[in-house]
């Protein structure tokens, strides 16, 4: 199917031509663009403790970076400043329905939408990000500068138009105007982060563990030798450190799905029937799956059968009709992670 988010692509093409090889600029993406966030709410959002924002201001040829919170971004720069806010989808939800519209790509590669409010001049100046990245133009306009096939390319993006930039190309976006940029981010994790918390989690479930004595010890002729002894004894406990391809899957469906240390979930508020509902997950909750293994926010779990088609349809959809899941087996399971706040019922659409 074409889709105007991609100029008329549909999302094999976009892939295939696109995707980590080469940016691609569309005009008009968003069919009724419009601000997804008013200025207010985004500097209000930049002020709590659960948010990463940052400022930055550029002076001559110098840029400066301030980390949030801000106690007070009312008194903003008019000229070459900008405030970024991160996870805006977390609290937003139309910067949530943004970032679905990119459902064409895993949920475990998708990670969240900044939001950038910038005057004149404003822009993080020019630099290479390690990760795609979709930029999205809200209101007012900015010129961005980069390379496609080693080619200088300049375009001024107005509201609803996309660029998508893969990883390593050069860019510098620059507001002509006051101006939203909304940057549509992909997680990509690294091979050290990965071995580290892979390590973690091995840790966890009971490394084998061993005590090292050397009751026959001679006194040191060379104190400062590492004793042969010694280091047999570390090879003979590491070569214990075994794992399979299982426990390498689960690691990975927890680890992708675990929130971010900032991330707080609020229960909802009052009672509501399943049966009368909409089941809808958090935006904070990522619930994901790998054949009969489900990872919801760090933590994993089995099930077969009716209860994990069902599961597996509210992970792709981020939703399922309170009915069906009322029926099924999974009825108590909602219940449990409605009240952790993972997800809400929502009045069904009218007929």
């Amino acid at each position: 199917m074409k889709l105007a988010l991609l100029g008329g692509l549909d999302a094999r093409t976009f892939l295939r031509r696109h995707w980590q090889k080469r940016p691609l600029f569309v005009r008009g993406a968003l069919e009724r663009p419009g601000a997804i966030v008013d200025k207010r709410t985004l500097f209000s959002l930049a002020s709590r403790n659960d948010v990463e924002s940052r400022i930055v201001t550029k002076a001559r040829r110098r840029r400066s970076t301030e980390h949030g919170p801000f106690d007070n971004t009312g008194v903003f720069p008019k000229r070459n400043a900008t405030l970024l806010v991160s996870g805006v989808n977390l609290h937003v939800r139309a910067a949530e329905r943004l970032l679905r519209r990119f459902d064409f790509i895993p949920q475990a590669r998708l990670d969240d939408v900044m939001v950038s409010y910038a005057e004149p001049g404003g822009g993080v100046g020019p630099h290479v990000d390690s990760y795609d990245v979709f930029l999205i133009q809200g209101p007012g306009r900015r010129r961005w500068i980069f390379k496609d096939s080693n080619k200088k390319q300049v375009v001024v993006c107005e509201p609803g138009d996309l660029l998508y930039l893969p990883p390593g190309v050069k860019h510098d976006g620059v507001a002509l105007e006051p101006c939203y940029t909304y940057s549509v981010g992909f997680r990509a994790p690294r091979g050290r982060e990965l071995a580290a918390r892979f390590l973690d989690w091995l840790h966890e479930r009971g490394l084998p563990d061993a005590l090292y004595r050397d009751p026959n010890l001679r006194a040191a002729a060379r104190p400062a030798a590492i004793p042969r002894e010694m280091a047999a004894f570390a090879a003979r406990t590491l070569g214990r450190i075994a794992w399979t391809e299982a426990d390498v899957a689960r690691f990975l469906g927890s680890y992708l799905s675990e929130p971010k240390a900032h991330v707080v979930f609020r229960p909802s508020a009052g009672a509501a029937r399943l049966e009368r509902s909409l089941v809808e997950l958090d935006a904070k909750t990522q619930l994901l799956y790998r054949d009969a293994w489900f990872f919801l926010n760090g933590e994993a779990f089995a099930l077969r059968g009716r209860e994990a088609r069902l599961l597996r349809e509210l992970a792709d959809r981020r939703g399922l009709d309170g009915k069906r899941a009322a029926r099924s087996g999974l009825r108590r399971l909602v219940y449990d992670w409605r009240r952790a706040g993972f997800l809400h019922f929502r009045k069904p659409p009218r007929p």
